[in-house]
């Protein structure tokens, strides 16, 4: 049927109605097609969200971030070997029985299967045991206590953790420095390690383990870096305002290079005094490199010792010479006359 146009006056052809089912299946289109951009951006997501991840604990630059890293990949597959065969089980599962497949056996009184019992508990108590055996040795053999076996002797370097940086003391040289560790390439590192008031974790992620610096105490680390580089160190738990900030810089270096930044710590006019250190201890953050030419005796011990006194303000740990058998470093030992006193 064709209308006059009530503007131009001339017929105007009707159009053919809409029809519900045309509206139905472009509103199912866009919703499809929405669907798909929003699957591909939740899969495209997290991979734009981890490119700005750095995988340093699975590129060790030292003897026991390598271990570690093995230790942690063995781990891994082990743990598929229950995780892959029971997901891929269960798609399997979910398709051979469906409702439509008629060729699948039915049976509703089914309940027990001895075969099947030994299997799913067999595996898990081999994998167990294997986790076992393999968490035993690696607890010895990682113990960060545990020096490492070497012909070199090892660059001893005292850590103290502040409010928000790193201050290392190297006893065998005489010098410091602040935010930058400079370490000897195939040279064992023993850390010993406080904290002047919060608790924080020393971490290199690329060189090995992570260990807690505590104040009024003291802990260990050992580490070993075999290829010269420099490997990012931080903060491995949360400390205050100042903690995303709080990293160093690890330089391993030839013996060379070595001696040549102990030269050039030496040479500078800073030193850390007693006076220094309180003024340096003060909360601070991104704190730039500093080297002291000079340490104040016995700046450390007075560190960990610094809440371990009586109500006099006298030490309650004293240092008694090569009371530690095999290390000949100081030990602290218990002053019970200093506790009576404080009684």
């Amino acid at each position: 049927m064709r209308t006059p146009d009530p503007c131009t006056g001339q017929a105007a052809t009707a159009g053919p109605p809409s029809s519900p089912l045309i509206s139905l299946a472009s509103s199912t289109s866009r919703v499809a097609g929405f669907m798909r951009r929003a699957a591909l951006a939740a899969a495209a997501g997290p991979l734009v969200l981890l490119g700005g991840c750095n995988m340093a604990l699975f590129a060790p630059k030292g003897d026991i971030g390598v271990q570690e890293k093995n230790l942690i990949l063995i781990a891994l597959g082990l743990m598929l070997l229950v995780v892959i065969p029971v997901i891929a089980l269960t798609l399997w599962f979910a398709w051979r029985y469906r409702a439509s497949n008629t060729n699948a056996t039915y049976a509703p009184r089914w309940s027990h299967s001895t075969a099947i019992e030994v299997v799913v508990w067999s595996i898990p108590c081999v994998i167990v045991l294997t986790l076992a055996v393999l968490i035993w040795h690696t607890t010895h053999s990682l113990d960060p206590y545990r020096p490492i076996e070497s012909q070199t002797k090892p660059v001893r370097v005292d850590v103290v953790a502040l409010n928000w940086k790193w201050l290392f003391i190297y006893p065998d040289y005489g010098v410091a420095s602040v935010n930058q560790l400079a370490i000897p390439v195939d040279t064992p590192v023993e850390f010993n390690l406080t904290a002047e008031s919060l608790m924080n974790s020393f971490f290199i992620p690329q060189l090995g383990s992570q260990v807690y610096a505590m104040p009024a105490m003291q802990t260990k680390l050992h580490l070993i870096a075999n290829e010269p580089g420099v490997y990012t160190g931080r903060s491995a738990a949360f400390s205050g305002p100042g903690f995303s900030d709080m990293h160093f810089d690890t330089l391993a270096t030839s013996r060379a290079d070595f001696d040549a930044w102990i030269a050039q710590a030496k040479a500078s006019p800073t030193m850390l005094s007693r006076a220094a250190y309180e003024r340096l201890a003060q909360p601070g953050e991104k704190t730039p490199v500093t080297l002291y030419s000079n340490v104040a005796p016995g700046l450390f011990d007075g560190i960990v010792g610094k809440y371990m006194r009586d109500v006099h303000g006298n030490p309650i740990c004293g240092a008694v010479p090569n009371a530690t058998p095999g290390t000949g470093a100081p030990a602290l030992t218990l002053n019970r006359s200093a506790i009576l006193a404080a009684e």
